[in-house]
């Protein structure tokens, strides 16, 4: 019931004032898929100059563009797809579980907690790329839980072709993919019954697989094309790391973020972990535990290097971490009573807790983002001049609600000035101010008049979004020299030598 709850209401805003400030609702749902979008209504996925992440980051606009080729561009159908890779995470879960022989009722329990986790709910909903992440390292791991150094033929090669697929398309949904790998590996490992020549026999040839996609993707479409982009989408987040600020803080904040995800469950897992940790070692013998444990250290590991702290980014954890607790809770139950009935206490309150919370989102939905949208896209419609192109760093996600043709005023390979004067935006939309960069950039070539605003969101710092009609300048046309007169040269003559010379007096 709570899975299908997700569909319910699939357009209206990321819940407000909620815990959860991610900027991610204002960008990242057009941004990722914007070469899905600007391909059906633009003809072309790729604008020269502007933000294109999807050379890096192919695997979702892909994925969006097969579901806009049967059911439209728009908000509810990139949504929908979310939901379907959330469905999906669920029911990845529930097989994975049941494959590593948990207790019985272990992956029911899981899938529940996930279902009705608040903090799930908010961001699985939204079309933006840690859902798929997620999904695909769970693929990875049941593709690894396959592995049988016994096996023959089909049953033995499978998995590595399996894992030579997945992998690169972990890294082709987002990089960051990479911090998760030795999670996979260790199921690999264990799977090989620990043996470091049975696990290389299958890790290499899906290593080899793996590299041979991304290589091949790279060297043929990326390098000889796309290069520029591909790089600034990594220098574009260079302005994080964790050299700046003391190390400890850093750590510290890391870690104090994670209860972004609930602070009952935070919790409560950090209590179930340390006591299996402490009281059962037949914990570290359990290949998916420790997978999960590996998967959770690579992405905090990953935080605290990247030093950016947004909630999205703890989605990637609270899935494994919500897991974990499913697993912990049951084998700290295992042999005595008491501590099994105070964990089905604790499940239970932590579940009705969450389930409460998720049931009010639903319950009260708002639509301040798409009405805003609309109505910029209506103002835009009437006005006579006709040109529709939108300059806003909320861009790409007015093109997914609205339809409306944008660029980005704040990433891409092209500098703002030159990218301005190339494309002739008609528009200007920005959130509660026109900062400095912005403003030095179109005002050489556009008086910006302001026709229109409209609230939108809760964070205080975006919550009104602005329409600047752009009314291009009459140019300046190049002065005029004047024209000089001839300055009279007068000649002077000596006699030297018993001859005249005559000589000009500015030589």
């Amino acid at each position: 019931m709570f899975f299908a709850l997700h569909a319910v209401h699939l357009t209206a805003d990321f819940p407000n004032h909620s815990p959860w400030m991610d900027w991610a609702k204002y960008t990242d749902e057009g941004w990722y898929g914007d070469a899905a979008i600007r391909y059906f209504l633009r003809g072309n996925w790729y604008v020269s100059g502007d933000f294109n992440p999807a050379v890096a980051l192919p695997v979702w606009p892909l994925l969006e563009a097969i579901v806009f080729s049967i059911f439209g561009v728009s908000l509810a159908t990139a949504r929908g797809l979310a939901i379907g890779v959330f469905g999906g995470i669920l029911l990845v879960t529930y097989l994975l579980l049941r494959r590593m022989r948990q207790a019985s009722l272990v992956p029911a329990v899981a899938v529940l907690l996930l279902a009705v986790s608040p903090f799930i709910y908010a961001f699985s909903r939204l079309a933006i790329l840690e859902p798929l992440l997620i999904l695909l390292t769970l693929l990875g791991l049941y593709a690894g839980s396959f592995v049988r150094p016994a096996a023959t033929g089909r049953t033995r090669w499978l998995p590595a072709i399996a894992l030579g697929i997945i992998l690169p398309l972990m890294v082709l949904t987002k990089t960051t993919a990479v911090f998760l790998l030795p999670a996979i590996f260790w199921m690999v490992f264990a799977q090989s019954e620990y043996n470091w020549r049975e696990a290389l026999r299958f890790a290499l040839p899906a290593g080899v697989t793996a590299a041979a996609i991304w290589g091949g993707y790279f060297l043929l479409f990326v390098r000889p094309y796309y290069l520029a982009d591909y790089r600034y989408l990594f220098s574009a987040n260079q302005y994080t790391s964790f050299n700046k600020e003391p190390l400890w803080k850093v750590i510290a904040n890391t870690f104090r973020d994670g209860m972004w995800m609930g602070r009952a469950s935070y919790f409560l897992v950090a209590i179930a972990l340390g006591a299996v940790v402490l009281t059962h070692r037949k914990a570290w013998r359990n290949p998916l535990y420790v997978s999960l444990l590996l998967w959770v250290g690579g992405y905090f590991f990953f935080l605290a290097y990247h030093n950016n702290l947004q909630p999205r980014y703890y989605l990637v954890i609270a899935v494994p971490l919500t897991i974990l607790l499913a697993i912990s809770l049951t084998l700290l139950s295992e042999d005595r009573a008491m501590v099994r009935g105070a964990a089905a206490a604790a499940l239970t309150i932590v579940a009705v807790l969450h389930a409460a919370e998720t049931v009010h989102y639903v319950r009260n939905p708002e639509y301040t983002y798409l009405n805003a949208a609309r109505r910029i896209r209506s103002l835009i419609d009437a006005d006579p001049r006709g040109n529709h192109l939108v300059l806003s760093i909320s861009g790409s996600n007015l093109a997914l609600m609205t339809g409306l043709p944008a660029i980005c005023d704040d990433f891409g390979t092209m500098a703002l000035d030159q990218r301005v004067a190339a494309y002739k935006p008609g528009w200007f939309i920005t959130w509660n101010l026109v900062e400095d960069d912005k403003m030095d950039a179109l005002a050489p070539l556009y008086k910006l008049t302001r026709v229109a605003e409209y609230p939108a969101l809760d964070d205080p710092e975006r919550n009104l979004l602005i329409v600047y009609r752009l009314d291009p300048k009459a140019a300046t046309p190049a002065p005029t020299k004047k024209k000089t007169r001839r300055r009279p040269q007068f000649m002077a003559t000596s006699l030297r030598d018993g001859e005249a010379k005559v000589s000009l007096d500015d030589e």
